[in-house]
């Protein structure tokens, strides 16, 4: 089983064979790259967990490569090898953030353990005791864009620490999904994960749901209620829409976060809880801020770390991948012998504008599969499904022809076959008006409730 992929860079052909070999000899799958250039154009069709290269190279050399990757690739670990080492060169590079900087010749035992290092911070999901959550998110969260892998990668990371998350997205960007993912990849992953989406809450049942209450607390309030920072006791609570969350209710979860204790409605004691939390918000909380909607001080203790999920739209390349996924998921709930989608209609999908991101590709994907009446969804199912009618650009002659089609035949439900009556409403002679039924193929007795020897004689 291969250990994870690494991208190694060297204009030198030998060298690079060398290292390929005894990368592959350790279990690591690679790729190579000749130039800076060429590394970039790697890491745009692959994601490797791990980049090695050289300084000195013509164009591009390692210093602005490593630049390059650290713009779209912040958590990338880079290794830096050279035969100009030099303390300038070693200074600069931990800087601009390299893992490490060895000097050719350079001791095979050391090289490897510094891959190992890389390897173990960016390791995949932890195994989990517990089978049951055993990381099925990670597995739901399929991806080839290298900004969703960023993503994804910074997410592992910060897994492993008890830092507070806050994850910033557009609605159907999977923002409880990535929560999820990062629950099952943290020390808490065998304790609870709860959900609450604070803007489906009126302010004072929101307090309640988180806080919990005493009996008699409010009207209605019939029995003690455990909030969900108790019922979340040493694992997640995943707190969604957190910028519609009012601003008295913000002091009370500020208190929460940093005294590290609730306080139930109507209670008059606190009781101690331990809970990570994980926010999202579909609003920019620093505009929320500015507008003064949102504390500062709350924002600063819910964003540790913030992880920007991309718009479908800004990750193309995975449509094609999730809409299979989609397709093989609806087919076999349903039961239905849907197995592709054609060249054509694929199209329509990575070409749409997606305002509803994964979810409404989700439910264009289920709508075709519902509706399909053959084993590869066809474009125009697709197109259907998106309301692409901008996408139905037909020639006019049939424009014209579709529309006289439905005119003749509302107008001849209106007199229920009359011919006379029909042509008279529609400002033709008879003979034009038979000749206009015969090219669309209408016969006037279909529209009659009861036939009369008048109308017949007319035909």
């Amino acid at each position: 089983m291969e250990k994870g992929r690494i991208l190694l860079v060297d204009d030198d052909a030998d060298l690079l064979r060398l290292l390929s070999l005894r990368m592959k000899t350790a279990g690591y799958a690679v790729s190579t790259a000749a130039s800076g250039n060429e590394a970039l154009s790697v890491l745009a069709m692959e994601h490797p967990s791990l980049v090695i290269t050289d300084l000195k190279m013509d164009e591009m050399d390692g210093m602005a490569l490593l630049d390059a990757i650290r713009r779209d690739y912040p958590t990338l670990p880079v290794i830096i090898l050279t035969a100009h080492g030099s303390i300038p060169d070693a200074l600069l590079a931990a800087d601009q953030g390299v893992f490490a900087f060895l000097t050719k010749p350079f001791d095979g035992k050391d090289l490897m353990a510094q891959v190992e290092r890389a390897f173990s911070l960016t390791a995949a999901v932890p195994p989990s005791s517990d089978k049951k959550g055993r990381d099925s998110s990670w597995d739901r969260i399929l991806t080839r864009s290298p900004k969703m892998q960023t993503v994804l990668d910074q997410a592992r990371l910060v897994a492993a620490s008890d830092a507070s998350v806050f994850v910033h997205g557009a609605s159907g960007t999977g923002k409880e999904l990535l929560a999820q993912a990062i629950h099952q990849a943290s020390p808490r992953r065998n304790q609870a994960f709860i959900a609450l989406n604070c803007a489906a809450f009126p302010e004072q049942l929101l307090e309640s749901e988180l806080f919990g209450h005493k009996k008699g607390a409010f009207t209605g309030a019939a029995n003690n209620h455990q909030g969900l920072f108790q019922a979340a006791d040493g694992g997640t609570l995943f707190l969604d829409e957190i910028g519609d969350m009012p601003l008295s209710l913000q002091v009370k979860l500020l208190r929460a976060l940093q005294e590290r204790v609730i306080r139930p409605v109507g209670a008059t004691e606190s009781i101690a809880v331990d809970v990570r939390i994980i926010s999202a918000s579909h609003r920019d909380l620093e505009q929320e801020m500015a507008a003064r909607r949102f504390r500062d001080d709350l924002y600063y203790r819910l964003c540790v770390v913030t992880l920007d999920l991309p718009a479908l739209a800004e990750r193309p390349e995975d449509i094609p991948l999730l809409a299979e996924f989609f397709l093989r998921d609806t087919a076999a709930k349903n039961r239905k012998d849907v197995r592709g989608i054609a060249p054509e209609a694929m199209e329509l999908l990575v070409g749409a504008p997606w305002p509803g991101n994964v979810r409404q590709l989700a439910n264009v994907i289920e709508q075709a599969v519902v509706l399909s009446t053959t084993p590869r969804i066809g474009a125009p199912l697709i197109r259907h499904a998106l309301r692409d009618r901008e996408g139905e650009v037909m020639p006019l002659a049939d424009a014209k022809g579709r529309f006289e089609m439905h005119y003749l035949i509302q107008i001849m439900r209106m007199t229920r076959g009359n011919v006379s009556q029909a042509a008279q409403l529609a400002q033709r002679n008879r003979t034009e008006f038979y000749r206009l039924l015969r090219r669309y193929h209408l016969d006037p007795a279909a529209f009659k409730e009861t036939g009369s020897e008048e109308d017949e004689a007319e035909i």
